[in-house]
């Protein structure tokens, strides 16, 4: 051995213990963060809602690092790959903010073990514990129907994030602050392929108006706020997704537009028992995505570097 650094030192800590190692960073996330919560916030409701946007985020994100290798370009592979990137950080964040809430909601490994709280969250957590709506957990398709879904979710989530800049809770309200920036890009990255494709090609106009019917059923799940909603945009702290549906539905319009396309018939596609994504009642993809998700840490929950 030599007197040179190892690469590897900075994965143990100083105590010569081993990080865990699945997290996608060894701080606590939300530290130097003001994690005061207001008096009059339900903690449990604030985990929750926190639970939701984090499990979109994450989700969409597995969902764009699917297209690692595939994209058809090499330019749209690195900006897909960066978008998921700036969905894991809102992910971790948000995570972290409902474990630090109310820690009943994250899973109990064992009494060693050494997996950060966000990261339990995501990987030993089931299908039915994800709170995401079920646009984001379906399949990539083509590439048509990854920015037509893209389109939709960032156009979405824009506008509830521009509103959570308000958010009494300050995790809620500084996640939100950066998270506009980066949801402006997603969405306008989106919005100029769509209309190339639209405006393309008879082949690729083909496969926008396929996407869009394969979508939109989706779209309408975005606004059925969930109790925790209500109760949270009640107190300042969360947004009632209702208010949100005019300006998504102006930016939707102008898009489809410019694209040459026509918005597809609404078609619902419904709860089941009153029940959908934010309910714990998934499609079958998302099985199959948090099972390659989270193999590895299943099998090795308690491994280190």
């Amino acid at each position: 051995m030599n007197d040179h650094d190892s690469a590897y030192d900075g994965l143990v800590d100083g105590d010569g213990h081993g990080q865990w190692a699945f997290g996608t960073s060894f701080d606590d996330p939300l530290a130097g963060v003001d994690t005061t919560v207001p008096d009059d916030v339900d903690l449990g409701a604030l985990a929750r809602y926190c639970l939701m946007l984090g499990d979109d985020a994450l989700v969409s994100s597995q969902r764009l690092a699917e297209w690692s290798t595939r994209a058809p370009e090499l330019e749209e592979e690195v900006a897909l790959a960066n978008v998921g990137l700036d969905l894991i950080g809102q992910a971790r964040l948000l995570l972290a903010r409902a474990a630090a809430a109310d820690s009943t909601v994250v899973p109990f490994i064992s009494d060693t073990s050494p997996v950060p709280a966000e990261d339990a969250l995501a990987f030993f957590r089931d299908q039915f514990g994800f709170r995401n709506v079920r646009l984001v957990e379906l399949a990539n398709g083509d590439f048509a129907h990854t920015v037509v879904r893209l389109l939709v979710f960032s156009t979405w989530r824009l506008a509830l994030f521009d509103r959570l800049r308000t958010s009494r809770d300050p995790v809620l309200a500084a996640v939100a602050n950066k998270g506009v920036k980066e949801l402006t890009y997603h969405r306008d990255y989106a919005a100029r392929w769509v209309v190339t494709l639209g405006a393309g090609t008879a082949e690729s106009k083909r496969r926008t108006a396929a996407a869009l019917l394969e979508i939109f059923p989706f779209v309408d799940e975005l606004f059925v706020p969930t109790q925790d909603e209500l109760v949270l945009a009640e107190v300042g702290v969360g947004v009632d997704p209702r208010t949100v549906r005019p300006e998504f539905d102006a930016v939707l319009a102008q898009v489809l537009h410019a694209a040459e396309m026509e918005e597809p018939p609404s078609r619902f596609s419904g709860f089941v028992g009153g029940r959908g994504g934010r309910a714990g009642l998934h499609t079958g993809a998302l099985g199959l995505l948090l099972a390659e998700m989270q193999s590895v840490a299943r099998e090795h929950p308690e491994g280190v570097w």
